[in-house]
């Protein structure tokens, strides 16, 4: 079947369409999170505090990782899905009650030996060191672990209610609670930096049940009634399927993750500024990612599962194949802009007139701006590497293996250590942090072509017929996006101060004006190179609109 055939899975259409439901929620949130980062910009820069921060927190999103979004959730949704299917509601509303009372369990516990953890740790170290700094704000934010985590398996029950809309934009209240922190109460504390920031990790704990909170009424409407049930866990099978399911990858994810936390940390070592200039970097490269990679990982989970369950490979395989064509042409354009408009991306964003960030950065001299770019163009080609992994791995998930796409991991993780440890020890000052982001790109690339070769030897996709050519030709209009992009924001910016514009003014016009050209360049490029790319998409769209119509949805 070529590129232009249409496609034998009914459903697909759906896909595209409630992927642009998640995507709007999730632009939301992942548009709040990039606001957040702006004002913490502003208070904090890419200071040791911020840096501080950053690896307190990335420690409960590491429990996220693992059973909210991770070996958990996607354990749990295909069973949940063919519980509700085959047995109602009643079944999946005990099963659901009884996995959460695990969890909570288990993570309550994990969490209480965490924080009691911190004061021994404290107590070890010199009172001079800079990794004293985290301890008082991961006592704190461990707890979000649990309340994150739990929030994430009420998603995962709502995805699978088709419940998108709901799920996807709860994220946005970590977001809003943090941005209401900075510009509603910070200002009132006239305290110093430390005590602000301990602030700010209270109320993230807040927000972890505020995204508990936010769900509930959803799945209220859809006939469920969560609680607590502490009988039965041995006698439930479905229980025991998730558990043998997620068993491997829980500890494959659980090593996966640690060497997350290891990247931060080595980060930290090397350069005070780096975890957050790496944070700031980062939260501009998640808006797209989230949009469109994670938006189709959180749609394709549930279809996949669905089909897997009936047995529909074609169908599975024309679903993957299609959605691998529509991250072409959308993030290859977002990856090849990102790379080169870098620095100016960075300076429009963060730098504000008397914030810490255009003060500049601790250590070198090198600017917060120019150590938080370069990480940025480090991540750009991540892009498209990140979301085709994202669409992969759900195709695995639905057919309740785990463990092929854990052990892909795995198989990267030791060259994406290597990687790092030799940038902290081998690059200059002000570059380390590039070497780290650079070896999470190649890592995940590799990965990437790992998890295409296992799925097509399983179910014969994806084809490279089914894809590469779209896949080529978006890159080949997106680096003559790219080059126009440059020379427009250039020749823009330079003229506008010229003229005697304020520089936030000019730096506006200017990326303005490319993201215009660049808009017009790509499609136009793309219109020529393969139109029936562009087609499939607005075709396909439409069809989307006109059935959710029909369902009234």
């Amino acid at each position: 079947m070529s590129e232009t055939t249409s496609t034998r899975e009914a459903g697909s259409p759906r896909v595209l369409r409630s992927v642009s439901v998640v995507s709007l929620m999730t632009a939301i949130s992942r548009a709040g999170g990039l606001v957040r980062e702006v004002v913490m910009a502003y208070y904090f820069g890419t200071s040791a505090l911020k840096s501080a921060f950053d690896i307190a927190f990335v420690v409960p999103n590491l429990f996220r990782r693992l059973f909210g979004e991770g070996a958990l959730s996607s354990a749990f949704v295909p069973v949940f899905s063919e519980t509700l299917e085959r047995e109602g509601r009643a079944a999946a509303q005990a099963f659901a009650r009884r996995m959460i009372t695990l969890l909570g369990l288990f993570l309550g516990t994990v969490t209480l030996a965490g924080v009691l953890a911190t004061y021994p740790l404290a107590r070890l170290l010199p009172a001079d060191s800079h990794w004293l700094l985290p301890l008082p704000m991961l006592r704190v934010m461990l707890p979000y672990a649990l309340l994150i985590c739990v929030a994430a398996l009420l998603s995962g029950m709502l995805n699978v209610l088709g419940r998108f809309a709901v799920s996807s934009l709860t994220p946005f209240l970590l977001n809003l609670v943090w941005i209401l922190t900075l510009v509603g109460v910070f200002p009132f504390l006239r305290a110093e930096p430390s005590f602000r920031i301990l602030v700010l990790s209270w109320m993230i704990l807040l927000a972890g049940l505020a995204q508990i909170l936010f769900q509930l009424p959803a799945l209220r409407r859809d006939g469920f009634r969560l609680g607590l049930s502490f009988g039965a866990f041995a006698r439930d099978e479905r229980l025991r399927r998730v558990l043998t399911l997620m068993g491997p990858a829980a500890l494959g994810l659980g090593l996966i993750q640690i060497n997350v936390c290891v990247d931060k940390l080595l980060a930290f070592w090397a350069d005070a500024s780096a975890p957050a200039a790496l944070e700031y970097a980062e939260r501009i490269v998640y808006l797209p990612l989230g949009m469109f990679g994670t938006a189709f990982m959180t749609v394709l989970l549930p279809t996949f599962s669905r089909q897997a369950a009936r047995g529909d490979l074609p169908g599975l395989s024309a679903t993957l194949e299609r959605s691998l064509r529509n991250l072409s042409v959308i993030m290859a354009p977002c990856s090849a802009a990102l790379a080169v408009l870098a620095l100016p991306c960075i300076e429009l964003i963060y730098s504000i007139r008397g914030g810490q960030f255009s003060a500049g950065a601790e250590g070198d001299g090198v600017s917060s701006a120019v150590l938080s770019a370069r990480a940025l163009a480090a991540y750009a080609p991540g892009l498209l590497v990140f979301s085709f992994q994202k669409a992969l791995t759900p195709a695995f998930y639905g057919m309740q293996d785990l463990r092929t796409p854990v052990r892909v991991s795995l198989s990267g993780l030791a060259l994406n250590v290597v990687l790092n440890v030799a940038s902290v020890l081998l690059l200059p000052a002000g570059w380390k942090h590039v070497g780290i982001a650079g070896a999470t790109v190649l890592t995940s690339a590799v990965n990437t072509v790992m998890l295409a070769v296992l799925l097509r030897r399983r179910v014969g996709a994806p084809r490279g017929a089914g894809y590469a050519g779209t896949l080529v030709k978006a890159c080949v209009a997106a680096l003559a996006m790219a080059l126009a992009a440059r020379l427009t924001q250039g020749a823009v910016e330079q003229a506008a101060c010229g003229g005697g514009w304020p520089v936030k003014a000019a730096q506006l016009a200017a990326m303005a004006a490319a993201v215009a050209v660049a808009a017009a360049v790509y499609v136009g490029a793309l219109s020529l190179a393969a139109p029936q790319a562009l087609q499939e998409m607005w075709g396909e769209f439409r069809r989307g609109r006109r059935k959710g119509a029909t369902d009234g949805e």
